[in-house]
């Protein structure tokens, strides 16, 4: 009996150590499922954390370029309106030349250079400047239009005349300046 007792107590001994392995191994399974878990949430949050800030950072992009625009846009509003001018101040420049190479048309050369005075004051308060035509040619401010025998060696390759004055409006070509290059 005492054999059967010490069995039987052996044998409750060894099914509690084995339910408490059991229970551990089940613990041990419930806690590697809840840091899946876990690590899935932080992985989802990395995601989301990672697709909020692009979307900010993009947006903000958004904003400042919409913001360049507007100012660019305020800049220039008056471009084509200008541009649409030019060829009125080519005429008085025209009148003036043609005024003053007349006998006793000075009253009406200062009339006439009055005004020209008064139109580019108003271009240049707008931000409209002449482009100049003076020594080489650049291919961003003036058109070639022609090309003659240079006069001296000097000016081989280097604007020679003038045919049309080109102007910028706050830095940005709005009509390109047409020379003739000496060859």
């Amino acid at each position: 009996m005492k054999k059967d007792k010490k069995e039987a107590e052996k044998c409750a001994k060894d099914e509690k150590i084995k339910a408490q392995t059991e229970e551990k191994a089940e613990v041990k399974e419930e806690m590697k499922e809840e840091k899946k878990v876990e690590t899935d949430w932080q992985t989802k949050f990395n995601e989301l954390n990672d697709s909020h800030l692009r979307l900010m950072a993009d947006f903000d992009n958004f904003r400042k370029r919409n913001i360049k625009e507007k100012a660019d846009l305020i800049k220039n509003a008056g471009e084509r309106i200008i541009t649409d001018f030019l060829p009125i101040v080519d005429n008085f420049e025209r009148a003036l030349k043609s005024i003053e190479s007349q006998e006793g048309g000075e009253a009406a050369a200062e009339g006439v250079k009055l005004i020209y005075n008064q139109i580019m004051t108003m271009l240049k308060d707008n931000g409209v400047e002449v482009i100049s035509t003076e020594g080489e040619l650049n291919t961003d401010l003036h058109d070639a239009i022609t090309t003659i025998p240079a006069p001296t060696p000097e000016l081989k390759d280097k604007i020679v005349d003038c045919v049309k004055k080109g102007y910028t409006m706050n830095g940005k070509v709005i009509r390109h300046a047409q020379v003739v290059v000496g060859d």
